[in-house]
């Protein structure tokens, strides 16, 4: 028998306080790139407007604090808890470098080593969220895939690039 837990609204606004306050400074170091620097790259076919990535990232984060939430709330085994929410805030710092790395220090190279660390601890977090809340490691597949695809963008961006 299982039962639910009341919504802890105050957790609930904290987890996604944090993740989309990843997005606003990563947003800062962005702006600043996006309408010199960036325009100047030659970028593949398939580069989204650049007026998607905001509406995008907004979503992610949202759903990525509420899968934090549904895990910090769980009440199952602490070392498996502590380790999974561990996990989330290394790749949530990776997720903050990036933008730091690719449009603050305008280096697509150290960017893709960045976002394919990223994306290893993403696919870690999942299953480690797996192990103790389907539905908060469902919640960040949409990451996953949007990391994947930011993946091949960056790798396309640097190639086309080789001297950035």
């Amino acid at each position: 028998m299982s039962f639910k837990l009341p919504i802890d609204y105050f957790r609930l606004g904290s987890c996604i306080v944090l993740c989309e306050a990843v997005g606003v400074v990563g947003g800062l170091f962005t702006a600043s790139s996006v309408s010199t620097w960036y325009a100047t790259l030659a970028r593949p076919s398939f580069n989204p407007p650049n007026w998607v990535f905001g509406p995008a990232w907004t979503l992610l984060y949202l759903l990525m604090g509420i899968s934090l939430y549904i895990v910090w709330q769980h009440r199952g085994e602490m070392r498996k808890k502590r380790r999974a929410i561990i996990l989330f805030l290394i790749q949530l710092g990776l997720n903050a470098a990036w933008s730091l790395i690719f449009f603050g220090l305008r280096s697509p190279l150290w960017a893709f080593a960045d976002i394919m660390v990223l994306w290893v601890l993403i696919l870690v977090t999942v299953v480690s969220f797996w192990k103790i809340s389907q539905p908060a490691a469902l919640l960040l597949i949409p990451y996953l895939l949007w990391v994947s695809f930011a993946a091949v963008l960056n790798y396309s961006i640097w190639n086309l690039n080789p001297a950035t």
